[in-house]
Parts: structure tokens; sequence; C-alpha cells
């Protein structure tokens, strides 16, 4: 993956957010013996990845991994998949996952196939928030907090061997 905008977050940054995020998470579900991440798709899942290494590392609790599969371009028409068939979810806490939160679209209809699993509480975690928001989703969770005009894109990249965040005109 190739970047040409300005960088916004470091590698190094990038983890001190998802090891603080990671805190977060535990300090709101102590009580609870496990969660659930559901990361959206490619970056989203990376994201959720790497904090369920950290929450983990950090505490007791049993972290399960659900990748959500969905049409970025064309949620409202995409049909939501899982990786996973039938995830025991109910009575337990989700955490839906995603790298950046822009109008709230994606995260709003990636909860398709949790709504009706009677869970205990739904949260969200998102690496970087551009506060476009034209859906009722808001971040329980936020790296980053950046306000950007409708033209620029916020690219970011999570890979093995090399992470950060980018601000590409």
């Amino acid at each position: 993956m190739v970047n040409e905008g300005r960088l916004i977050l470091t590698e190094k940054q990038v983890l001190q957010k998802i090891r603080r995020i990671a805190f977060e998470i535990y300090e709101n579900n102590f009580s609870e013996k496990q969660i659930w991440i559901a990361g959206i798709h490619d970056q989203g899942y990376i994201f959720a990845q790497l904090l369920s290494r950290e929450i983990q590392s950090i505490s007791t609790l049993k972290v399960h991994l659900i990748q959500v599969g969905i049409n970025k371009s064309d949620p409202e028409h995409s049909e939501v998949v899982l990786d996973t068939e039938k995830p025991a979810i109910r009575g337990k806490c989700l955490i839906l996952a995603d790298d950046v939160l822009n109008t709230g679209k994606t995260l709003a209809y990636s909860l398709k196939s949790f709504l009706n699993q009677g869970m205990k509480k739904i949260e969200t975690a998102v690496l970087v928030n551009r506060k476009h928001s034209l859906f009722p989703i808001s971040a329980s969770y936020t790296g980053y907090e950046l306000s950007t005009t409708l033209t620029e894109h916020v690219q970011v990249i999570l890979t093995a061997d090399s992470k950060g965040v980018f601000l590409v005109d």
C-alpha cells in the first residue's frame, strides 16, 4: 500500500493509541469473562486483531474475533458476511471495530448481523474519527480525532512491516 499523503500518526503513535483503547475497553468491561470484537474487513479487521492482542496482554478477558465483510462503497445494498457461523454472542459484549469513522454509514450497516442476537451491549472502536457524522453512530473508543474536509482522505496502513495514518488530498 503506497501513501502519498501527510503523516498524521507514526507507527509508534498508532501502537500507543491501540494500547490506550485496549485499556479503556478493559476498564469498561473488567467484570466480563469474555468479549467479542468484530472488525470490518481489511484495515478494520487488522485493527481488531491488534486490539485483541493488547487486551489479552493486559487482562484476563477472553477475546473472540469476528471478521465482518461488507461492501464499504455500497453498504446499504451489501450483504453483511461474518467469518464465523452464528457466533455465541447472546448476553455478551460486542465491540465493532473499524480503522476510520467518517460518516458512520459502514458501521451502521455492519450492525445488521448483530442486532437480533440479544447482546448485553454494543460498543464501537475506531483508530481515527473524522467527525463527518451522517448516521447516528459515535465511537465509544477513539484513537485519534481529526477534523478534515470532505475532499480529504485518511489512509490507514496496518501491515506487519509498516503502520501509520496519512492524510491524503
